[in-house]
């Protein structure tokens, strides 16, 4: 029988192989492009990039992202019951209490972000703490702070920078194959290996984004699981996606490039129900996600 346990373990499988799959496809564009310009270089300065954008994420993105949110940090005068809730479910998963902050928004929502569960925190809107009663509140806190045990806030952020090296590199490689490689145009096969560069330059951003978005779904179904096996109710996390879904109120505090860090879509109006644009979402349909917490045997 399937149970929150094996869902766990599935989730981590599968966002392990799409995070290999990423880190394959940024060797194997450096490979290509070095390749077809007959230099290493570009290859040497990919790896670079990478080393020098993931230190920039690892050190600066929760302050990055907090900022973008205008989430406010909150002390537990006038906010005992936020303080308890989450106290409480760290000394249960064994975390350290992470830094807390308040979104002036209406909109139902949060996110958590940091670079390790020792520098963590977590971001809820003023509409969650007014609209969601206890157990639906439990929830979402369960979820954040499981993305915080399960360090998908630094795999939201390494996904993120991987994506736009894969951009930088393609744009730099269509730039560089009109006033270079003259070498490569000069044969027949170095002409079609020119152009298979070509289009792998343009079809790897896509490639990237698809990749980066089905890790970030991932994530969310992990979680969900993670969540309902740290406060024992699944109920209460799939009781408040359902608030979620059905909340119309536009957030005014969100960019679309955190948008992926947040428990629900932010930009809801932009959601639409075509196979097609179902590939570009930030997150798995949330009726889905009710539909496997409720099916879940929390004791199995």
């Amino acid at each position: 029988m399937v149970n929150l346990y094996t869902q766990h373990d599935s989730n981590i499988r599968k966002t392990w192989f799409l995070m290999t799959m990423f880190f394959l496809l940024v060797i194997a564009l450096g490979f290509l492009f070095s390749y077809v310009q007959g230099t290493p270089n570009l290859l040497y300065l990919a790896v670079a990039l990478s080393i020098g954008m993931n230190f920039m994420a690892y050190w600066k993105s929760d302050s990055i992202s907090l900022a973008l949110s205008h989430a406010q940090p909150v002390e537990r005068e006038g906010h005992e019951e936020l303080y308890r809730i989450i106290e409480n479910l760290c000394i249960t998963a064994g975390l350290t209490l992470p830094k807390i902050y308040l979104i002036p928004d209406m909109q139902i929502n949060a996110f958590a972000t940091g670079r390790n569960p020792k520098h963590a925190s977590i971001a809820v809107t003023q509409g969650a703490l007014a609209r969601l009663s206890r157990s639906e509140l439990e929830g979402v806190l369960a979820h954040e702070l499981s993305h915080i045990g399960n360090d998908d806030i630094l795999v939201s952020s390494v996904t993120v920078v991987l994506a736009g090296l894969v951009s930088i590199l393609a744009n730099w490689f269509i730039r560089m194959s009109f006033w270079s490689g003259r070498r490569n145009r000069d044969s027949e096969g170095g002409a079609v290996l020119l152009a298979v560069g070509i289009i792998a330059a343009v079809l790897a951003p896509l490639a990237a984004m698809l990749i980066q978005l089905a890790v970030s779904r991932k994530r969310e179904f992990l979680a969900d699981a993670s969540g309902a096996l740290l406060t024992r109710y699944p109920e209460g996390l799939a009781n408040a996606l359902e608030k979620i879904a059905g909340d119309q109120q536009p957030m005014e505090m969100a960019s679309h490039s955190t948008a992926h860090l947040f428990i629900d879509n932010p930009f809801k109006a932009e959601e639409k129900a075509s196979w097609f644009s179902k590939l570009f979402m930030t997150h798995p349909p949330i009726h889905e996600r009710i539909r496997i917490l409720r099916g879940m045997d929390i004791n199995g």
